[in-house]
């Protein structure tokens, strides 16, 4: 493991710790040093996890005083991506996951590629269902530099989706919500007519500037319903 995937790993385990609150605002940060024989690595590396850290604004460092979890976080760090599981419970329904393959890419094709960076990522192709029937159909690939524990995760026995949720932070995400026509593939998995509508939700993840996970989301069109809630004013 390089430096600089050391850096990210570490990164993104003391970013867990902070956002699970393990590590709630006001805790103490250790020392580097202890950290450094935590993690078999060198103080520099250490000095520079925390530093970015500094830099997101989750914690805060005082002369004297060490290191303390900032009593505020910045909005981004709190976004919560959705699991598949819960949202098929919710409307009373059972879910069901299948792993359909997984698969290491050294190279991602590149318009793949543009968006999961150039190191090795893993793919895996996924079923959700409601009712035993299909929900949603999962192509993902997951950044192995960024996300280094995917490559011996048990995606037989938990969704990606639900891994990704638990075991890897983020900083930044992008989704994009379109209305498109199922693929001969797409349609095979779903169980539906090639060229029936779906609705597919594309979305993407990134520690700071190091991707994570994009994903391609595809939904039957007559099983798939997206709602939104607004609060609104206070009355």
């Amino acid at each position: 493991m390089t430096t600089t995937t050391k850096h990210r790993a570490i990164h993104a385990e003391l970013l867990g710790r902070i956002l699970s609150g393990a590590w709630p605002p006001g805790a103490a940060i250790p020392h580097e040093a202890e950290l450094a024989r935590e993690f078999a690595v060198t103080r520099p590396t250490i000095a520079r996890a925390l530093a970015d850290l500094v830099g997101d604004g989750l914690i805060e460092r005082r002369r004297r005083a060490g290191s303390r979890v900032a009593e505020r976080r910045p909005a981004e760090a709190v976004l919560r991506i959705p699991l598949i599981r819960e949202e098929i419970e919710a409307e009373g329904r059972a879910y069901g996951y299948r792993l359909l393959s997984r698969e290491r890419v050294e190279t991602p094709p590149a318009a793949i590629g543009a968006v999961v960076g150039p190191d090795p990522a893993l793919r895996l192709l996924c079923l959700h269902s409601a009712d035993g029937a299909p929900y949603q159909f999962e192509d993902r690939w997951i950044n192995l530099a960024t996300a280094p524990a995917a490559e011996t995760a048990d995606f037989e026995r938990v969704s990606p989706n639900e891994w990704l949720v638990e075991a890897m932070p983020f900083s930044r995400a992008e989704q994009a919500l379109t209305a498109e026509a199922a693929s001969p593939a797409e349609a095979d998995r779903l169980a539906i007519g090639e060229g029936a509508p779906v609705f597919v939700i594309t979305r993407s993840t990134w520690l700071d500037e190091a991707p994570v996970t994009r994903a391609r989301l595809v939904h039957p069109g007559a099983r798939f319903r997206l709602i939104a809630r607004d609060r609104g004013p206070a009355a």
